[in-house]
C-alpha cells in the first residue's frame, strides 16, 4: 500500500474511532438523563447523580476501547490542545473535529429515539451568565491539566480513570455540570431533556472552554515540560500506522 494510501486509511480509522465513541458518549449523557429524570420522581439530585454515574463509567469504558485506535479524544478542545503540542498534525485536526461533532449528534438521536422522543429539538434550559462560563473554564482546564499531568508524567494507563472520575466530579462542583466539550455543548442543544442546553447559551459556553483547555495546555507545558514523544499519548497510547 503506498504511504499517502496507507495514511489516509489511518486517518479515515482513528476518523471513525472517534465518531463512533463520541456518539456512545453523548447517547450515554443524554439516555442516563432521561432515564435519570424519568425515575427520580422530581428529585434533581436523583436524577443528577444518575447522570453523573452513568457519563463517568461510559467515559472510563469508551477510552479504554477506543483510546489505541485514535487517542479516544471525542472532544475538539483536546484535540486543538494536542496539535497545538505538537502531538497531532494540523491536517489531521478537521478529520477529528469533524467526526467528534458528528457523533455527537449521532448520539443525541439515538438516546431520543430509544426513549421515544423527536430525533432532535431545540433544548429551552437557560445555562447563561458569568457563573456559567466561569464554570466551563475551570471545568475544561481541570479536564486538560488531568490529562496533561497524567500524559507527561507517563501515567497514560490512568487516563481513562482520572478523566472519568473528573467528570463524575466536575457535574458537582461546578455551576454548569461541567459540559467541557464543545462538540458535547452543541449537540446537547438539541435535546429539550433534563442535560439540554439553550442554544442562545452554546457560544458563550463553547468559548469558555476552548480558553479554558488552551490555559491548562500552557501551564501544563511549563510545570511540566518533557513533552510526549509519540502522538498518540493523548489521551491514551495509540499506535500511528
Amino acid at each position: 500500500m503506498a504511504a499517502d494510501t496507507k495514511e489516509t486509511f489511518d486517518l479515515r480509522r482513528r476518523a471513525v474511532a472517534e465518531c463512533v465513541g463520541t456518539a456512545l458518549l453523548l447517547a450515554a449523557v443524554v439516555g442516563s438523563g432521561i432515564m435519570g429524570e424519568r425515575l427520580s420522581g422530581g428529585n434533581t439530585g436523583v436524577a443528577l447523580l444518575a447522570n453523573t454515574v452513568a457519563t463517568g463509567a461510559a467515559l472510563v469504558c469508551l477510552i479504554l476501547t477506543f483510546g489505541h485506535v485514535s487517542g479516544a479524544h471525542f472532544n475538539p478542545a483536546v484535540t486543538l490542545c494536542d496539535a497545538w503540542a505538537g502531538g497531532l498534525g494540523w491536517r489531521e485536526v478537521p478529520a477529528y473535529v469533524g467526526a467528534q461533532v458528528a457523533g455527537a449528534f449521532v448520539g443525541v438521536a439515538a438516546a431520543h429515539a430509544m426513549f421515544g422522543l423527536p430525533v432532535f429539538f431545540a433544548s429551552g434550559r437557560a445555562r447563561a451568565g458569568g457563573a456559567q462560563l466561569f464554570s466551563e473554564f475551570v471545568a475544561t482546564f481541570g479536564l486538560l491539566a488531568v490529562i496533561w499531568g497524567c500524559v507527561r508524567a507517563r501515567r497514560g494507563a490512568a487516563v481513562p480513570f482520572a478523566v472519568g472520575a473528573y467528570i463524575t466530579a466536575g457535574y458537582w462542583f461546578t455551576a454548569s455540570t461541567s459540559f467541557a466539550n464543545p462538540a458535547v455543548t452543541l449537540a446537547r442543544s438539541t435535546s429539550d431533556t433534563f442535560v439540554g442546553v439553550r442554544p442562545a447559551d452554546v457560544p458563550g459556553f463553547i468559548l469558555a472552554q476552548l480558553a479554558g483547555a488552551a490555559a491548562a495546555t500552557a501551564l501544563m507545558r511549563w510545570l511540566i515540560p518533557s513533552l510526549p514523544e509519540a502522538a498518540g499519548d493523548v489521551v491514551m497510547p495509540h499506535a500511528e500506522d
